[in-house]
């Protein structure tokens, strides 16, 4: 099948095959005699495998290693494991980072008046350097 069908039946954009072809995510695929991409079944499949991998938001690298884990028959499950736990660790440290940044602009925001003062906490705050800017 051409690039066109592997990507309405995978899920995945062209431009998203070549650029995880041209990355070497995933083999490129075989051509035909004018050219053009020809894409088996279970190419498609692997696209499919790294299209949801990436929605669980599993880094291209990480994906490499979850193909290569999926693909290795002989695998001991505890690999995937341990991945799917380091990325458990990432997605709880974002959060985290995520709800510092949210009690920061919650703060800001209960201190602006809201108003047709001109002052603004959040506007002055943007403007402050911070600690880091400090030390740099």
């Amino acid at each position: 099948m051409n690039i066109g069908t592997a990507s309405k039946r995978s899920g995945v954009p062209a431009k998203t095959i070549r650029y995880y072809e041209g990355i070497g995510l995933i083999s490129s695929a075989g051509r035909s005699a004018n050219g053009y991409r020809v894409y088996t079944e279970e190419e498609v499949q692997t696209l499919r495998f790294v299209s949801h991998a990436r929605s669980l938001g599993f880094s291209v690298r990480d994906v490499g290693s979850l193909l290569a884990l999926w693909r290795d028959r002989s695998r001991a499950s505890a690999d995937v494991k341990a991945l799917a736990r380091g990325h458990i660790a990432e997605i709880d440290a974002k959060i985290a980072e995520l709800r510092s940044i949210r009690e920061s602009l919650l703060t800001l925001v209960d201190r602006c008046h809201g108003d047709d003062r001109p002052d603004c906490p959040i506007l002055e705050s943007l403007a402050t350097p911070t600690s880091a800017e400090h030390c740099a």
